[in-house]
């Protein structure tokens, strides 16, 4: 029977490869860091999500490390079974209290903390109005839910009250507003300001996926509700333990304590998924103290994100405006997703690791190479990669 199959998806994989949208991976043969080997040659990484450099910081993976000896490395349960130590809610408790929450609830990963919100909190007398660009996961995650579903523009606030309109003429009982804190494939902020005063007016909750933010972004790193002085207002906060805090796994929900003891109770991503490993526990709590300790490479980060938009602004490329670590360089039209992934090719042969993003990762048209800035890299390191786009546009034409 597979043999039919087969044949079907190895058609639908050429037409992906005949389209220059395959997706190769590229292997590290080292660990992730501002500077990696790959199987063909060391280079500078501009496309981890590994902001402030903390991936292979030594005292973080010392923290791991010690877990390890006194902890064990897995859990072999989920939480409610015997699945939880000391250090799982220290952890919470230390999440909690960086973000300003009075509760937090760990996941595996913040896909699982996005697609275990929804379902528990609402059903289908309630509304859920979410932003277009969301991610995957908190699409995914509204699917699973029997709430009504509305849409809105990215960040048009004049589409959210629209749809905000509609939800109270629909007599939901529940309302929330969904959104990214960072929409990661452009680089951009939801507007958390007017959008909690369209919560306020319409009696609607805030939910935001603060995952690119958290660590690095408003004076203290607190993220998005920080950098827009909203932080009392939003009503449940998402994120992961996968970026800027330690760049390991593992995910959040940080949120009122009664939101909290319902997802414990109900939430089937947590019920039903083995706790986060305690080596990642450690680490990540080592990772929280360095960044509440100091602002500096947070500091470093602007300097290097602010020298590359500028550098490369200058050199005659387009890059999406802002000032988010994520700089996207498009490459727009029918060709772009090729010229896209062939000057990202040409680059890793000068040293420096990017990555091409096209359909349906991002909309048809769009392509772009996702640059994104580390506090990990030096000045040199920001103006080698400006070098090695333009002798890769010089290259591919």
């Amino acid at each position: 029977m597979y043999g039919t199959v087969k044949d079907e998806i190895a058609a639908t994989l050429q037409e992906i490869k005949d389209a220059g949208l395959y997706k190769n991976e590229r292997e590290l043969t080292s660990p992730q860091s501002a500077h990696v080997t790959t199987l063909k040659a060391e280079a500078i990484n501009f496309c981890a999500n590994n902001y402030l450099g903390l991936a292979d910081d030594p005292s973080i993976v010392e923290a791991s490390k010690r877990a390890l000896d006194d902890w064990g490395f897995g859990m072999a349960s989920v939480r409610f079974i015997c699945g939880t130590q000391t250090q799982h809610t220290t952890l919470e408790r230390r999440i909690a209290d960086f973000l300003g929450t009075e509760a937090a609830i760990l996941y595996s990963s913040c896909f699982d903390a996005n697609g275990g919100v929804f379902e528990v909190l609402f059903g289908a007398e309630d509304a859920i109005i979410s932003d277009e660009l969301n991610h995957a996961s908190i699409i995914d995650g509204i699917r699973l839910s029997k709430a009504v579903r509305y849409r809105y523009r990215n960040a048009d606030m004049a589409d959210l009250r629209a749809q905000l309109e509609a939800a109270v003429a629909a007599g939901a009982r529940r309302t929330v507003v969904v959104t990214d804190g960072v929409f990661s494939m452009d680089g951009s902020y939801a507007p958390l300001d007017r959008i909690c005063d369209l919560a306020d007016e319409f009696g609607a909750l805030v939910f935001v996926d603060d995952s690119h933010a958290v660590g690095f972004i408003g004076d203290a790193g607190r993220g998005t509700p920080e950098l827009f002085g909203v932080q009392e207002r939003v009503d449940i906060i998402t994120g992961t333990l996968g970026k800027a805090l330690g760049g390991a796994s593992g995910g959040y929900v940080a949120s009122h304590q009664e939101v909290v003891d319902l997802l414990r109770q109900r939430s089937r991503p947590y019920l039903f998924s083995n706790s986060v490993a305690p080596p990642v526990v450690a680490g990540s709590m080592r990772a929280l103290e360095l960044i509440e300790s100091s602002g500096e490479k947070r500091q470093a980060l602007r300097r290097n994100t602010e020298l590359f938009h500028r550098l490369m602004t200058e050199a005659g490329f387009e890059l999406l405006p802002g000032t988010h670590p994520i700089r996207p360089v498009m490459f727009p039209g029918e060709d772009g997703a090729r010229r896209a992934a062939q000057i990202a090719d040409h680059m890793l042969g000068n040293g420096v690791y990017v990555i091409a993003f096209s359909f349906p990762v991002v909309p048809r048209g769009k392509a772009r190479i996702r640059v994104q800035l580390s506090a990990a890299h030096s000045e040199d390191d920001v103006r080698a990669c400006v070098d090695a786009f333009v002798s890769a546009r010089d290259a591919v034409g």
